[in-house]
């Protein structure tokens, strides 16, 4: 089965071309199309208030993409939530905690069938210490907690209930809304949408065959467009279809830049340029394997064997067990990762005497304001009292 994802994610992806990538390319294709019905369709319900959402009576910033995986959400997120932190803010970050451990099918019957309430929100970080492992609250979540003291992280596919949760259990005024775009029940009177400048819309197909979860035009619902993975050159043809679209978008260009090497179960802290001339092994689960690849290979390091594992991929002892196992037939001296990968290890994997670390990287601005902490001011300290208007829908 791993397999056959794999298979389709390169298709997706056009990594692999061939007959049995078009013929099943074509059966993707169909089903795209049934996918762009549905997710019209539920717009159209939200737009003519058939369905409503709910505001909360407190700051909501919502961060999110209009593709799936890959634009670097993840540390945007971080660096808004420490710099509205640091501003005296008491932040909640909410979650829908992709990739985590599901309540027993057992236990919602039961629930259901008792008439009871549904459990609280997973507290993932209740700003003091962190309460859950990767396992239980998922990937993202476990490593903002990690990243975050004194912000609140809670997991909850139900995000109104979770922001609820939290201004009532920890009196926040300001919520993050992580990957949240197309989470509609949730009023957010700032919308940031990444971009990947780098592989913006992929092939412009909806899911599934492209890496679309709504259509382009959406993007006009974006208060602030971020290009995330910038290089810092002009992109004219990317710009004007997001002007023609959301004419008069401030666009802020940012870049995610390593800063170092950090021990995996250790405390070993290395300089970047540790890499040059490394023979080094890397692994990874995220959704676009070539950026955290290509980063290594532009710090100097020659990548002697790869592997890679499908997006928020749960590693077993057996896969780690021969990964290592190939790298040391391959006489690397190092072997890296990614954060998001290292908090699904376990200790107890890791042979004696093997480097392991993940390498970690930061936003940057580069383009639209001077740094991170101007672009935090204009959009969530405004001069003039922002007003908590909701975010317009399309029209078709």
């Amino acid at each position: 089965m791993a397999r056959f994802e794999q298979f389709t994610v390169d298709i997706i992806y056009g990594r692999r071309q061939g007959w049995r990538e078009s013929l099943w390319g074509g059966v993707l294709a169909t089903l795209s199309v049934v996918f762009g019905w549905i997710v019209r369709s539920r717009y159209f319900l939200y737009r003519h208030r058939i369905l409503r959402d709910q505001p909360l009576g407190c700051l909501v910033v919502v961060v999110g993409n209009l593709t799936v995986g890959g634009t670097g959400k993840t540390p945007v997120v971080e660096k808004f939530a420490r710099s509205l932190q640091e501003r005296g803010r008491k932040v909640a970050i909410l979650s829908r905690g992709y990739g985590s451990k599901p309540e027993p099918r057992y236990k919602k019957f039961w629930r259901w069938l008792t008439h009871r309430e549904p459990p609280p929100p997973k507290v993932v970080s209740d700003g003091k210490q962190v309460l859950l492992d990767s396992a239980s609250a998922g990937d993202e979540p476990y490593m903002l907690a990690c990243n975050l003291p004194g912000v609140v992280v809670l997991v909850d596919k139900n995000r109104v209930k979770a922001g609820e949760y939290a201004i009532k259990q920890f009196q926040c005024d300001t919520l993050l809304l992580d990957d949240g775009f197309q989470y509609l029940p949730l009023r957010g009177q700032l919308n940031l949408l990444m971009v990947d400048k780098s592989n913006p819309f992929g092939n412009g197909a909806m899911l599934p065959r492209g890496i679309l979860r709504e259509p382009i035009r959406n993007l006009q619902r974006a208060s602030y467009v971020f290009l995330t993975k910038s290089d810092g050159k002009p992109d004219a043809e990317l710009e004007g279809l997001i002007q023609r679209h959301k004419p008069g978008t401030e666009l802020i260009e940012c870049t995610h830049q390593p800063q170092y090497l950090q021990e995996v179960f250790g405390q070993e802290r290395m300089p970047l340029n540790s890499l040059a001339g490394k023979r080094v092994a890397v692994f990874s689960g995220i959704a676009v394997p070539e950026s955290f690849e290509d980063f290594v290979s532009g710090l100097g390091a020659n990548i002697i064997f790869k592997q890679r594992f499908l997006d928020h991929h749960r590693f077993s002892e057996g896969e780690i067990e021969h990964f290592f196992h190939q790298a040391a037939a391959r006489e690397a001296e190092l072997i890296l990762t990614t954060e998001k990968d290292a908090v699904r290890l376990k200790p107890e994997w890791i042979p004696d005497e093997t480097r392991l670390f993940f390498l970690r990287l930061e936003v940057k601005i580069i383009s639209g304001v001077k740094d991170f902490d101007e672009a935090v001011s204009r959009i969530c300290f405004p001069k003039t009292e922002m007003r908590a208007t909701r975010a317009p829908f399309l029209s078709r």
